[in-house]
């Protein structure tokens, strides 16, 4: 081969080898400038994301001042506020924080009764309405019976109102006054009347200390205006008996000198088996006590006293048996200061007061220097069934010298006594009150509500009383005051614990002569429907 050939081989070679490392140093050169951006771009996006997160940070930090501030802002705001509100209310006087409450109200019975929290002081009203209407067929024997006639119609016969409670425990009081008797006696202008008959509405108006509890019993000791518990049937609460009125002998007893309305200071012990109390009695409430007056006549008062002794020696789950004796002296009578007399007049009316005429009366007896009242009674219970009975003896002592007629005339007796039973309907029965030794009313186990279908209690009874005032007849020192003989049935409705309503029908009879000398006959017979509308609490 030629030299140039060669040679121009050997160019072509070394230019292609050239252009090779060329291109290759190119290539090599390109991908170095690649990566370099790849890094740079990196580089970028790092700090891209570093601000980002920055800024985020920034705008948070920043709402979270503003919040700061602004809460900042309002406490302070509230602070200003409050500090004006308590400059304000330092220039007020205020009161300090009240303190417990040391009062009890309570209704038992519904009767409102404001208590210290202790129970130890107690304050309650109380209150009782008992309105009769009614009507007699009353048949006089002859032209010659005084009275003619009976009212009928209505009476008010209690309408009371006052306050019972206790001081420490032990000390116990009552004011009671009663608005009732509407006809219960004769009003008008006579010496001594008011209108409607009532002398004074006082009924009670006491103070009993209970603190004493000598062998294992209770005791009271007590003085003032009270309803002392002298009788059974006197001892059992007007809101519990089961009639209208109580029988004819007892009240006649208990006016001599006890009953209600009485002055009286005494004791009385009890437990659940035995009740001894004994008492001195005064006058009775609104009883004229002026030594000087005309009109009405100036009046001594009188005094007496009267004892009792009772219990239930047995008793079960649902029976008992009660018996008792009773004592009452009238030992000073009141003397009428003008007409220089001292006497005392027995009488009732015939069980029902509808209208306030008796029918049995001694009159006023003469020369009376004292009069003494035995009495026994006795009851049982068994279940729903209730009989009870008492009799009485009056002794009437004449031996008082006023210058009157039949002075030194012999004593005087009379007597009478009663006998009656009652069956609750619906099964309910009386339990035994011990502080009075007599018996509760009857409590329904159901009371009368529309709603609840209850149809409260009810119980039927009945009653046999008579008393007999005549006493020496057929001589010019006797006393022809009249037998009366009176038959009750009644019919009690029970509606609740606080409201009654009971119908009674009496028949009577009066056997009673013009004088104790004259055999002339002035006597009666009647028959009466009634009925009572109470409430009490």
């Amino acid at each position: 081969m030629s030299r140039t050939r060669i040679t121009a081989t050997a160019i072509g070679l070394a230019g292609a080898l050239a252009a090779s490392q060329a291109q290759a140093q190119s290539a090599s050169s390109s991908e170095q400038e690649i990566a370099l951006l790849k890094q740079q771009l990196k580089l970028l996006e790092q700090k891209l994301d570093k601000l980002q997160n920055q800024t985020a940070a920034n705008t948070a930090a920043a709402a979270k001042a503003r919040a700061e501030a602004k809460a900042e802002a309002k406490a302070e705001a509230r602070s200003e506020a409050k500090a004006v509100v308590a400059n304000a209310n330092a220039a007020i006087p205020v009161k300090g924080p009240a303190p417990a409450s040391g009062v009890v109200v309570t209704m038992p019975n519904n009767r409102p009764t404001i208590c210290t929290a202790d129970q130890a002081n107690c304050v309650a009203i109380t209150s009782r309405l008992h309105w009769d209407v009614g009507g007699y067929d009353y048949r006089p024997n002859t032209a010659a019976t005084v009275p003619q006639k009976l009212d009928s119609g209505q009476n008010v016969r209690r309408a009371r109102i006052g306050v019972t409670g206790k001081f420490f425990n032990d000390w116990n009081f009552a004011l009671v006054y009663d608005f009732g008797g509407s006809s219960d006696g004769f009003g008008g202008t006579a010496p001594g009347s008011l209108p409607g008959g009532g002398v004074s509405g006082v009924e009670n108006a006491y103070l009993s200390y209970t603190g004493l509890k000598p062998f294992g019993g209770r005791m009271a000791i007590e003085a003032g205006i009270m309803d002392l518990p002298y009788t059974m049937d006197e001892a059992t609460s007007s809101n519990d008996i089961m009639f209208m009125e109580r029988a004819s002998p007892g009240v006649i007893a208990t006016n001599i000198a006890a009953g209600d309305f009485r002055s009286a200071a005494g004791t009385r012990w009890y437990n659940d088996q035995l009740w001894i109390g004994g008492y001195v009695t005064g006058p009775s409430t609104g009883a004229i006590h002026s030594a000087s007056s005309a009109a009405p006549a100036g009046t001594s008062e009188q005094y007496g006293a009267v004892a009792r002794v009772a219990g239930n020696p047995i008793s079960g789950k649902d029976y008992s048996v009660h018996i008792g004796a009773n004592a009452q002296w009238l030992i000073q009578p009141p003397r009428n200061l003008i007409a220089n007399t001292q006497t005392l007049t027995l009488s009732d009316r015939p069980e029902l007061r509808l209208d306030p005429t008796t029918l049995v009366s001694t009159g006023a007896m003469a020369n009376v220097s004292g009069a003494q009242v035995y009495s026994v009674e006795a009851a049982a219970t068994y279940g729903p069934l209730i009989v009870q009975g008492e009799y009485f003896w009056y002794n009437v002592d004449r031996t008082a010298n006023t210058g009157v007629p039949l002075v030194g005339a012999p004593s005087l007796k009379f007597q009478g006594g009663y006998a009656q039973a009652g069956y609750v309907l619906t099964g309910e029965g009386r339990t035994y009150n011990a502080a009075n030794a007599a018996y509760h009313g009857v409590k329904p186990a159901h009371p009368f509500s529309l709603d609840g279908g209850g149809w409260g209690a009810w119980e039927i009874a009945g009653r046999f009383s008579t008393i007999d005032l005549n006493d020496q007849l057929a001589t010019v020192t006797g006393v022809a005051g009249g037998r009366q003989t009176v038959y009750t049935l009644a019919l009690n409705w029970y509606v609740n614990g606080n409201v009654r309503f009971m119908l009674d029908y009496l028949h009577g009879t009066v056997s009673r002569q013009a004088s104790p000398v004259s055999t002339a006959d002035v006597g009666s017979k009647f028959d009466a429907v009634a009925m009572r509308t109470q409430f009490a609490f």
